[in-house]
């Protein structure tokens, strides 16, 4: 089972992967709707994680 910091990390790459090559978010200069949600996501995973430790 993963631990709350691998989810975290997770998160977090998944986020910073999307910005990366994500064509909408770099023609708009704004993130896109997707983009929106994985830092929601990481976001959500960092606040449970600092509430566990």
């Amino acid at each position: 089972m993963p631990s709350q910091e691998d989810a975290v990390q997770q998160a977090q790459s998944d986020h910073q992967q999307h910005l990366r090559t994500c064509r909408q978010c770099h023609a708009d200069g704004a993130p896109c709707a997707v983009a929106k949600h994985l830092l929601r996501a990481y976001n959500n995973a960092r606040r449970n994680s600092s509430r566990t430790t």
